[in-house]
């Protein structure tokens, strides 16, 4: 039977699960190590349990198991412990989590040649803040699913050191944000070290400068998650701050991420001594790693044209967004003054930077990572088939001759299921689907007991389900009322309206023009008509503007002007600062 080979960071890892360990009495210790994966949050009982030893603590830590069980009181984990019904429950979390890590890996792949998946953002869990929206809660879901499949992968991102922003509403309805820093340290992850028990790091040439980042590792599941740092002391001011926000608005820093997780990404992997069978990037993002594996050649001997067909080999590539707009592009010089160091290791910079043109041949044109992307994949894949017609309209001008034949195939988006399944939901497929259903997800044949489900208990478990998110919002609501300034009587409105029995209707997703929340003001009549009918409906919004987004700041604050209007204060709600742990009501 194969066995998966050690992971780089495991002696970390052990030592951080010790000190951890070593504060915990004795009946609590083992979930030290559960505290340290992620796997625990998609068990049955791992956030309940961990919220049980201290409720309060477990909310104002953001459901961060890590600094739950360094910072209670002991008092507090001393009560815990003498729960014997709760101390059972760790026991068996605790074990769950070693039998799925000891599994042994999938037949057919080789566990020493992993994929290594790069992607700019990833949303394991709202405790682990370096996402913004769905690219990064598709890459999260990839991550869990590849460890409950047992496939051999490993990730790739950084570790950005205040995240994405916070939002804020004032009374007009106009976005303020505001950025939290971030301790690695007190997160679920460690600090990668060398041999002599030095920080692990690489360096990675931005600009005039060797930008020098440090790697943490995250695990989830079975898989672990690398993350790069340049927060480094041996960086300049301007290296430290790479990494400090996702999606930066200076162009000049975003590259110089894209630049770090690209070729970072892959000295990284070199650096651990991982060979992977394929680098996965998720979005164009980190399609610079094309310069370190063409210059890896080049030191060999390759030309740049052989070089170039190695690299191209060794990647696969995911494109996510079907407008012009997300597909950023930079100036031809800005791309010079920041990645020329790194185009140089290829021996041809000029033919590398060409490479992320629309126009090869034109030296001035505008340089962007999903042209290069494009070229540089041996695979190319959007992400529904919808989206794979579109996406073959879009860059036919980068490929020629006919449409069909530009070489983008799709495919479709899935989710993770155990972490997007509510309970009741969870509890009626139990009863009908049989036990061990959720690893049979992928097979038709597990889903035909789902005609035989009475309606009426279909019905129940909507019902309790819509519940649940609807004292979700009357509180979440009422509280960012108050916040931003409201009066009392239009506060309170949303606690007292909101009807769990009401058809719900919400638009929860990142805030761009091209997702159309502006539909709801071109008619105003007619979508506060839908408020005033009987019954009627309701409705929850969420989700953030990029802070250079005024175009969809403006927005949201147009949808503003309609809360004086009948029923719209006890029935439509605006939940400000949305991330994971809302998404999963």
């Amino acid at each position: 039977m194969p066995t998966a080979p050690p992971t780089p960071g495991d002696r970390e890892v052990e030592t951080a699960v010790a000190l951890l360990a070593d504060r915990l009495p004795a009946e609590l210790a083992p979930l030290a190590r559960v505290a340290y994966n992620y796997r625990w949050s998609w068990a049955d009982d791992g956030a309940a349990l961990f919220a049980d030893i201290d409720a309060d603590r477990w909310a104002r830590v953001g459901g961060n198991p890590v600094r739950l069980l360094a910072e209670s009181d002991p008092r507090t984990l001393a009560r815990a412990a003498a729960d014997d019904g709760l101390v059972a429950r760790a026991r068996a979390l605790a074990a769950l989590v070693e039998a799925d890590l000891a599994r042994p890996p999938a037949p057919g792949l080789p566990a020493e040649r992993p994929v290594a998946f790069l992607c700019a953002e990833f949303a394991v869990h709202a405790s682990l803040p370096i996402y913004s929206g769905g690219l990064g809660v598709l890459a999260g879901d990839i991550l869990k699913e590849a460890s409950d499949l047992a496939l051999p992968l490993v990730a790739v991102g950084l570790m950005y050191r205040t995240g994405y922003f916070h939002q804020r509403l004032d009374t007009r309805g106009y976005q303020h944000e505001f950025w939290l820093d971030i301790d690695p340290e007190r997160l679920p992850c460690v600090a990668l070290t060398d041999q002599t028990g030095a920080p692990l790091t690489v360096s990675v040439p931005v600009d005039d400068e060797d930008v020098v980042a440090r790697v943490w590792r995250a695990d989830v599941g079975r898989v672990p998650l690398y993350l790069l740092d340049t927060d480094c002391p041996e960086n300049s001011t301007v290296g430290r701050w790479i990494t400090s926000r996702l999606y930066e608005g200076i162009s000049s820093v975003r590259l110089a991420q894209y630049a770090v997780l690209g070729f970072g990404g892959a000295q990284v992997l070199d650096r651990l001594g991982i060979e992977p069978s394929v680098l996965h990037i998720n979005e164009g993002h980190p399609a610079v790693a094309l310069a370190e594996l063409i210059g890896r050649a080049r030191d060999g001997g390759d030309d740049y044209d052989t070089a170039w067909s190695a690299a191209r080999d060794r990647l696969v590539f995911t494109t996510h967004t079907p407008v012009a707009a997300g597909n950023e592009t930079y100036d031809a010089g800005e791309a010079r003054e920041m990645l020329h160091r790194m185009a140089a290791a290829t021996g041809e910079p000029e033919r590398f930077l060409a490479a992320g043109r629309l126009e090869p041949d034109d030296p001035e044109g505008r340089v962007g990572m999903t042209p290069l992307a494009l070229r540089g994949a041996r695979s190319v894949n959007a992400v529904s088939r919808r989206h794979g017609e579109v996406a073959r309209e879009m860059w036919q001008p980068l490929f020629g001759g006919d449409v069909d034949d530009v070489p983008i195939t799709h495919v479709t988006n899935g989710v993770h299921v155990p972490t997007w399944l509510g309970p009741p939901m969870k509890a009626l497929l139990d009863r009908h689907l049989g036990s061990g259903w959720l690893a049979r997800a992928d097979d038709p044949d597990t889903w035909q007991g789902v005609d035989d489900i009475p309606a009426a208990e279909l019905w129940a478990a909507r019902n309790e389900s819509r519940a649940g998110l609807v004292g979700f919002i009357q509180e979440r609501s009422a509280s960012d009322r108050l916040r931003r300034g409201e009066p009392l009587a239009y506060a309170d409105a949303a606690r007292v309206g909101f009807d769990p029995g009401r058809l719900t209707i919400g638009f929860a997703r990142r805030l761009a023009a091209y997702k159309r929340l502006n539909l709801l003001t071109l008619d105003p009549e007619r979508a506060l008509g839908l408020l005033t009918a009987d019954p009627g409906l309701q409705f929850v919004f969420a989700g953030k503007a990029h802070p250079l987004d005024e175009g969809a700041k403006a927005i949201l604050a147009r949808a503003f002007e309609l809360k004086g209007a009948p029923q719209v204060a006890d029935r439509v709600a605006f939940l400000e600062d949305y991330d994971l742990s809302f998404a999963g009501r």
